[in-house]
């Protein structure tokens, strides 16, 4: 979507993402390799009984569905970065995910007029409607 197509209340969604366990696996084993993220076994018998998924692995299944649905062939070309983020519950292999957008604030910059600022709240939830990421984000658009 061009930045001119976003506006201040807008709901978007993307998805359905499906995740797997060896996705799982693979990106802890690379990016957070925590037991509750690497070993099945162990996890089974930890606080989350079983395996669950890195947070970060749930905010990149998220810039994923964002960038493919909305961002791609947009005028986007950097964050600042986020206001929050929070993992209210895990993401587990099997999961099926889409993410909700919601645009907070759509402007043009005052101090230069060819930037474009987004600020959305990025929601995903899973196929029983719990949410598993919700964070505040600051988009820059590069208009001219």
């Amino acid at each position: 979507m061009k930045f001119a197509e976003f506006h201040t209340g807008q709901v978007l969604h993307a998805g359905p993402y499906a995740v797997s366990e060896a996705e799982v696996l693979d990106f802890a084993k690379q990016w957070d390799p925590q037991w509750f993220h690497t070993d099945p076994e162990a996890a089974a018998r930890g606080p989350f009984d079983g395996l669950i998924a890195s947070g970060w692995h749930t905010c990149g299944i998220a810039m994923r569905l964002a960038a493919d649905a909305f961002l791609a062939g947009s005028e986007s070309y950097a964050s600042p970065g986020l206001a929050y983020i929070k993992w209210p519950h895990p993401v587990r292999p099997s999961d099926v995910l889409r993410l909700r957008l919601t645009v907070l604030d759509s402007r043009i910059s005052k101090s230069n007029p060819s930037l474009g600022i987004l600020r959305w709240r990025w929601q995903l939830h899973n196929a029983a409607d719990t949410e598993v990421l919700d964070l505040e984000a600051t988009s820059l658009f590069k208009l001219f």
